[in-house]
């Protein structure tokens, strides 16, 4: 005898409907990070997260959505890198290892910038607000010389954390070693600590 289908619990579907977010938000990010906002298609990252393209449209709103979403996403991720009592060194180097372990990210903010397809709004410009601030915090703690500017500081930072995933080549040609391998890693991450350490002057 057939046994009726019992309603899953509203805390089940609580649970189904985060996963389905998060599977969505991690197509968008492989989306985005490969075609840029502008080409990102919403029909192909409901094919990669394996769910019907209208849920898109159900729980973000769209591709201006899921952008948000990815945004606000890094806010909290690079929260957990850039954590209060962490030397400067250590918290570039976990910028570097996680960009190089996550290279989608790093992707997705080069395209930001080669194609404008980054959303100016208020909250965004707080994120970066908030990262010169902590610079300062490091600078009035005696890690960064008083005649540094915070702000080209950070400029700097993002393009040393970067470069790995989008100038591999140029690492290679310049170092002869691969983005990919572990020494050149490490090897970039001793050299970006002692820059650092002299900057203390």
């Amino acid at each position: 005898m057939a046994t009726s289908r019992r309603a899953p619990a509203p805390a089940d579907r609580k649970r189904d409907a985060a996963r389905t977010r998060e599977k969505i938000l991690d197509a968008a990010l492989v989306e985005f990070s490969e075609h840029g906002y502008a080409g990102a298609r919403t029909a192909a990252i409901a094919e990669r997260a394996g769910v019907n393209q209208q849920l898109i449209s159900y729980y973000f709103d769209g591709k201006a959505g899921l952008a948000a979403a990815l945004n606000e996403r890094w806010r909290q991720i690079s929260g957990g890198l850039n954590l209060s009592g962490l030397p400067l060194a250590d918290i570039l180097d976990n910028f570097l290892r996680y960009g190089m372990d996550n290279r989608a990210w790093t992707r997705l903010l080069a395209w930001q910038g080669l194609t404008g397809g980054d959303a100016d709004d208020g909250d965004h410009d707080d994120f970066f607000t908030d990262i010169v601030a902590k610079i300062r915090e490091h600078q009035r703690a005696g890690e960064l010389a008083d005649d540094l500017d915070p702000a080209y500081l950070v400029l700097v930072f993002f393009a040393a954390a970067m470069a790995p995933v989008v100038l591999p080549q140029v690492a290679r040609r310049l170092t002869g070693q691969s983005t990919d391998s572990a020494e050149f890693l490490d090897a970039y991450s001793t050299q970006t600590r002692r820059i650092l350490d002299h900057l203390r002057d």
